[in-house]
């Protein structure tokens, strides 16, 4: 206890540290404060009252958005439609050789594809705006007083705005607060849910169903859960590397080992929102014709997991494969004068390092498989299908690696101030710590 008030008022007397953290809440503040407020001509009694499916994408949109979706907010699609042209704009990475000449010009580069990015955004936050007014409509057709075309037009330009001001206050608080400002706000809009869900897992048990000790093993185990979701997030496997020497004048450089770091789970919850949208297809598609959406409406039976499971590890593979290029990695070793002891430079090096990763990434896909499905377990034991929700998945990844990348942050603040860090041994690594790259020793 008294190491922890030590390390606070060492958080506290850093201004630089403790400007960042009150400039963090604040913008945090008014994200959470814009999600309550309501589009205008929205009866929010009458929204309350309708059944609201929360199940399949739905459900993870509302999840980001900290409960702003199913409350018709002006925040109501909340940061997904950038996390979408994110994801488009990586694809087209892939494929398009305009933005793999972006990809390679540095940081001029980088800030042209966050100006696409941006303008993606836009579009298609337009395009899912009128098709998110009329899900609400449908689900909740007497909640608006107001059906006409100007009301439609303000409203869409209203969802606009309100995803690029979220998306502003993603960026502000990466410039001027503390961690990943986009990260954050989904962390924020995920534990938001967290109090409600776990009150109501003790009201749950606490009224005969299992009782108190039940209550603290479905702790234990959730803290179980958590540990082996931040050994997956910090899981690396590190290769080797050595420079050669190099004398200028009467000085010499190199000579020194490095490491690769590979991550076992580079493809972080990427594969996770992959396979959720691939999966609510055939419900949107069987809904449509009028019927149900068989084994994939059932979101906690054993055929829809098992798929889901098949389909994070291929997702993980194929998007592995994008953020890790072993021929990039091979050319710069080479061009800095490293090499891996025992491996030839260049192509066998590549290949060397593929190697590896199709090694590293089947046990690392298996667990995330395994973590994204653990919430099926979790509620096919009796928990509260909201609380079992924190026991994996995509909700539950997000929050240990935001975590763990915000104290990595506060942590090299202490340190550089030549402090203590958050641990008595050892350092807190977050994602960021395990960036692709080989420095010149």
């Amino acid at each position: 206890m008294k190491r922890f008030i030590e390390t606070i008022r060492n958080i506290w007397s850093i201004e630089e540290l403790r400007q960042r953290i009150l400039t963090t809440l604040l913008l945090v503040a008014v994200y959470r404060l814009g999600s309550f407020v309501v589009l205008p001509g929205v009866n929010v009694e009458a929204l309350e009252k309708a059944k609201t499916d929360s199940g399949g994408i739905v459900g993870l949109i509302n999840m980001f958005a900290g409960g702003a979706f199913l409350r018709a907010s002006i925040f109501g699609l909340g940061i997904m439609p950038y996390i979408t042209a994110s994801i488009i704009i990586q694809l087209l990475g892939m494929a398009v050789p305009f933005f793999q000449k972006l990809q390679r010009e540095g940081e001029s580069g980088r800030k042209k594809i966050n100006q696409y990015t941006r303008y993606l955004t836009i579009a298609v936050t337009a395009v899912q705006a009128p098709g998110y007014i009329a899900s609400i409509k449908a689900n909740a057709p007497t909640a608006f007083t107001d059906l006409s075309t100007m009301w439609w037009v303000q409203s869409i330009c209203i969802l606009v705005t309100g995803t690029m001001f979220v998306m502003w206050l993603g960026e502000r608080i990466t410039d001027k607060g503390l961690g990943n400002g986009i990260s954050l706000i989904i962390m924020i809009g995920i534990i938001s849910r967290l109090p409600f869900s776990f009150l109501s897992e003790i009201k749950s048990r606490t009224s005969g169903n299992g009782g108190l000790i039940i209550f603290l093993i479905e702790i234990v185990f959730l803290l179980l859960v958590i540990v082996g979701s931040v050994l997956l997030v910090q899981g690396t496997r590190r290769i080797p590397v050595q420079f050669a020497k190099k004398i200028v004048g009467n000085r010499q450089y190199g000579g020194v080992r490095q490491y690769i770091p590979l991550k076992v789970n580079a493809a972080g919850v990427m594969p996770i929102i992959f396979a959720q949208a691939i999966m609510f297809i055939p419900t949107v598609i069987t809904n449509f014709q009028g019927n149900s959406g068989g084994v994939f409406s059932e979101r906690y039976g054993f055929w829809y997991n098992f798929i889901f499971a098949i389909l994070i590890i291929l997702f993980t593979y194929f998007y592995t494969a994008i953020m890790v290029n072993p021929n990039q990695l091979a050319d710069d070793m080479k061009r800095n004068g490293g090499f891996i002891p025992g491996v030839k430079p260049g192509k066998k090096t590549a290949e060397f390092i593929d190697q590896v990763m199709s090694r590293i990434t089947l046990p690392g896909s298996a667990f995330l498989a395994l973590v994204a499905i653990m919430p099926a377990f979790a509620q096919k034991l009796g928990v509260n299908s909201s609380f079992a929700d924190f026991y994996g998945g995509t909700s539950l990844l997000i929050l240990v690696g935001v975590v763990l990348d915000t104290l990595q942050q506060i942590e090299t603040y202490l340190l550089n101030r030549h402090y203590d860090g958050l641990m008595k041994s050892g350092r807190i690594k977050g994602r960021g710590a395990n960036a692709m790259m080989v420095q010149q020793g």
